[in-house]
């Protein structure tokens, strides 16, 4: 049997779509259920935000180490795995995409630079924490189960969220914008990709969908991300790709596949031209050792 990545949900822990939880003192714990999953996907946002406490993990092959007051945040489909938890207390909260905010989302989706915890001072500390408890106080099942609880328990989440994107805004000097038009189609763009790329790989497919010429799309993604909508398209195919490559016991040409490549060759030379080797080099440089 072939070995896949597991995807987590939230169905079967609450049919609300958020999990809150209160961490103390935490350390890692082959008995604990949710934190140490192994090598995992989630189909939700995953908000961490620690008050103490020293926390490692592996993101899309990239070690991120956090410790003292620091908040950071996992995007849905990420692969990654707990490494250590070392006397951590702080909040855990697991959200679906659909309960943010457009303009939330877009400040975590259309990132250009690597995700990385923030450390936040005594201030944000006071601000994140206090919200933290009210939500966690709120998320009652009379409340969640009533129309007007939950959209208070909702707009206890856009409040946090909205926190999380104010600090890593302000770590990396940039401004959410919700008049750009410019930036509102290449966030539309970003979430199209991360849905549809292993059956959509052409700009001018998305163009289509977005309801403006594939010129006028490539003109805007290049002007908002100094790349092409192509090289977009491309990275999406390639971090899954790494993915596979690395976490599971899928052939080259299953993998292309997989990706919506019928020709596992063509999909080879795309993978080499762009990493520089082949993918059977970069499973043999990246696979975990078991």
């Amino acid at each position: 049997m072939k070995q896949s990545i597991p995807t987590y949900d939230l169905t079967g822990i609450t049919q609300h779509g958020i999990l809150i939880e209160r961490i103390e003192k935490r350390k890692m714990s082959t008995e604990d259920n949710l934190f140490d999953k192994g090598i995992h996907r989630d189909s939700h946002y995953i908000f961490t935000f620690l008050e103490s406490g020293r926390a490692k993990m592996m993101v899309d092959f990239k070690t991120i180490e956090a410790h003292g007051s620091a908040v950071f945040f996992l995007l849905p489909g990420q692969v990654h795995e707990g490494i250590l938890m070392e006397e951590v207390s702080g909040w855990f909260i697991a959200v679906k995409a659909d309960l943010l905010s457009d303009t939330v989302r877009s400040v975590f989706e259309e990132s250009l630079v690597d995700i990385q915890p923030v450390s936040i001072d005594d201030d944000w500390l006071e601000k994140l924490n206090s919200c933290a408890e009210i939500l966690k106080r709120s998320c009652t099942e009379e409340m969640l189960n009533s129309k007007e609880g939950f959209l208070v328990v909702r707009s206890l989440i856009n409040a946090f969220t909205g926190m999380y994107a104010m600090v890593f805004l302000s770590e990396n000097k940039c401004e959410i914008s919700t008049e750009s038009r410019a930036v509102q189609l290449t966030r539309k763009f970003r979430i199209l990709i991360r849905k549809e790329f292993k059956t959509m790989k052409s700009p001018s497919v998305y163009a289509g969908l977005l309801n403006i010429s594939p010129g006028y799309l490539s003109e805007v993604i290049r002007e908002v991300t100094g790349k092409s909508a192509q090289h977009w398209i491309q990275q999406e195919i390639l971090i899954e790709a790494k993915r596979l490559l690395s976490f599971t016991q899928l052939t080259v040409k299953e993998i292309a596949y997989e990706l919506g490549y019928s020709d596992h060759t063509y999909f080879s030379r795309l993978f080499s031209r762009t990493e520089g080797f082949p993918p059977s080099e970069f499973r043999d440089k990246n696979r975990r050792k078991k």
